[in-house]
């Protein structure tokens, strides 16, 4: 049996066990978990020092740094997450409907687990607690791959998981991290449909692409995030440059982060000098049109590229169009399905905005930083799905179960 296949065969016997546990059990035993990782600090903050340091050797950018480092705050923050996700609802066991048939059959439908999940992931280390906890209370077992950035990191931290759950007397397997990172070995993941009921990449484009285009396992597909905001005619400029500055610059290397704006003509000579002015303060270069460039000389000539590209930088990309309609086909044919925001006190526009955006959020007056399992009342995320099977935006609880048909009868024949 191969190393991948030994894990394999181990997460199918613990996503059984799983199966079978009661909320109150579950529950424990993330508490449990969450009290190793913190017992834990100085084991996950010297390994996460271990890759932050190699990656600081091997030019990563900074922005990308900053979503590797822990801290003892962010530390605490995944426990917290873990405490969280206890008070959430258990939504497995719950029959979400029960019909009668003419014949007597008594027909409905059982929210179930999916069973073994697997997520090949980059960078940011929380989300190998948040992945195991969102996966544990569903009674989902999961395989981890991180990126090699942070394989210290990742170790350290799954080691006092599995050391929780052996506490809380739950089987440790729940959860388990390939250590080999090769690509080989990852190729091989995709393939594990044997042993694997559904893959989740979350990371950049390339390995998104990567995993679609070669998994033979289903793909609930996590998405990049070329975000936008429109500042429509009728906006508040206040309000629209607190909304800019917030999506782009609170922090730059996550997936909801602005990284393109949209301007209508009518208030492009006005508010652009503004804008400007304040994302120059953050150190932010506009890659404008040639509109934009023409009323601020500080903008630098955009590109086709610089449309579609998910910056992850202190860069942004900017469009003057002359109407909503416009700035609605810019943002479909270049958005990435993510989230995307218009700034108006037009309801009109604003419906009509909502109405035709093509993204898993959609907001009104509002920064797309909040798209966030945290924020959206879901305790911590999976990832932010793009697709529109199954699941879309934040990926909480409900997101990793499926169910099954469950049929009473008392004795009927079909004829």
């Amino acid at each position: 049996m191969s190393y991948l296949e030994d894990i394999g065969s181990k997460a199918k016997v613990a996503a059984t066990a799983l199966n079978l546990m009661l909320q109150d059990d579950k529950n424990k035993a993330l508490a449990a978990c969450a009290e190793a990782l913190l017992d834990a600090q100085t084991e996950i903050l010297d390994a996460n020092v271990i890759d932050v340091t190699n990656s600081e050797k091997n030019g990563v950018k900074s922005s990308l740094i900053d979503r590797l480092r822990l801290s003892p705050q962010r530390l605490k923050a995944m426990a917290d997450g873990l405490i969280e996700i206890c008070a959430l609802p258990d939504p497995i066991g719950e029959v979400i409907s029960m019909k009668v048939r003419p014949n007597g059959l008594n027909i409905g439908q059982k929210i179930v687990p999916l069973g073994v999940i697997g997520i090949i992931y980059e960078s940011r280390p929380n989300v190998t607690a948040d992945a195991f906890g969102l996966c544990f209370k569903t009674g989902n077992a999961v395989i981890l791959r991180g990126g090699s950035d942070a394989i210290h990191s990742n170790k350290a931290i799954v080691k006092a998981l599995r050391q929780g759950l052996k506490a809380s007397g739950c089987t440790e397997d729940a959860v388990q991290l390939i250590e080999d990172t090769s690509r080989d070995t990852v190729k091989e993941f995709m393939r594990m449909n044997k042993y694997l009921d559904v893959l989740i990449p979350r990371g950049g484009a390339g390995l998104i692409q990567s995993v679609v285009e070669n998994s033979t396992v289903p793909v609930i597909e996590t998405g990049t995030g070329n975000c936008h905001i429109y500042v429509d005619e009728y906006a508040d400029f206040t309000m629209a440059l607190d909304i800019i500055d917030n999506a782009k610059t609170q922090r730059l290397g996550v997936c909801n982060t602005c990284e393109s704006l949209v301007i209508h003509e009518k208030v492009s000579k006005e508010f652009i000098p503004l804008l400007y002015e304040r994302l120059h303060r953050k150190e932010i270069e506009i890659r404008a049109d040639e509109r934009g460039c023409a009323i601020t000389n500080g903008c630098i000539p955009a590109n086709e590229e610089d449309y579609s590209t998910e910056y992850l930088d202190k860069i942004i990309s900017l469009k003057v169009v002359d109407s909503i309609e416009e700035a609605i086909a810019h943002i479909n044919k270049y958005n990435t399905k993510h989230s995307d925001a218009i700034v108006t006190k037009d309801y009109d526009h604003a419906m009509k905005f909502l109405n035709e955006i093509d993204a898993a959020a959609v907001y009104v007056n509002a920064s797309t930083r909040f798209t966030d399992g945290n924020e959206f009342g879901y305790g911590a995320e999976i990832g932010i799905s793009t697709q529109k099977l199954h699941a879309r935006g934040p990926m909480g609880l409900k997101a990793l179960t499926t169910t099954k048909y469950i049929i009473f009868g008392n004795g009927q024949i079909r004829n």
